[in-house]
């Protein structure tokens, strides 16, 4: 790595910071704080899979329908705040791996710039990268109405696969960074963040799924367990 290189490190969430995944366990935090009467939406969640699982849906329509049943088709933002702040507090009281937050510290007093790439909802993402001390947040962004109502709308793609590398690109734009002029370290557990992994100059596989581990072993990239 030269001298005088932006040094860049970009992290997946679910699964590879967190232990568990994030985005059921957020609509159920969102729908016990505010709206339990919600429960009789239930049984219509699995036909939201099965649409799914036929592919007549997209994972993002997947992710609004449920969104829809569980939270309501316009929230106010600044009443969901409130449970946002606190259900960050839950996942990083109970659901992280304590390597993966020493390995972003690590990176911090390296100097490396830190950026949270997440299909999750930005929603609540940047709750989480901002206790952790995360400088940028790239995840999937649902509409926010000018009243302030939050929409089972997702703005753009759902931030996942090959839609993040998209958004990565057009961060570096933003931020005026040049690739040739950058030191890319990016962490993920799971294959759909194959091209991430390889966008990157040095790619780490945390605690993988069994198709990321194979890929790692194929492209000698470090395997690491976190738990």
């Amino acid at each position: 790595m030269r001298d005088g290189m932006q040094k860049i490190s970009l992290y997946d969430m679910d699964r590879t910071i967190t232990v568990r995944g994030t985005y059921t366990p957020f609509l159920f935090h969102q729908l016990f704080a505010r709206a339990r009467w919600r429960l009789m939406f239930l049984p219509l969640l699995p036909f939201g899979f099965m649409g799914y699982g036929l592919k007549l849906i997209s994972r993002g329509q997947l992710k609004t329908f449920n969104q829809r049943l569980l939270m309501g088709s316009g929230p106010k933002l600044a009443d969901l705040q409130p449970h946002i702040d606190r259900f960050a507090e839950n996942v990083l009281r109970s659901n992280r791996y304590q390597k993966a937050l020493d390995q972003i510290e690590e990176d911090r007093a390296e100097g490396r710039t830190l950026v949270l790439v997440t299909a999750s909802y930005e929603l609540y993402a940047e709750a989480i990268a901002r206790r952790l001390g995360f400088d940028h947040v790239i995840g999937t962004r649902l509409e926010v109405d000018g009243e302030g109502r939050v929409r089972p709308k997702i703005l753009g793609e759902n931030c996942y696969d090959h839609a993040k590398i998209g958004r990565i690109e057009a961060l570096f734009a933003e931020q005026g960074w040049h690739r040739n002029d950058s030191h890319v370290r990016a962490y993920s557990d799971h294959f759909s963040d194959g091209a991430m992994l390889e966008f990157a100059d040095e790619a780490f596989a945390t605690t993988p799924t069994p198709p990321l581990r194979r890929l790692a072993e194929q492209r000698g990239w470090p395997i690491v367990d976190w738990r």
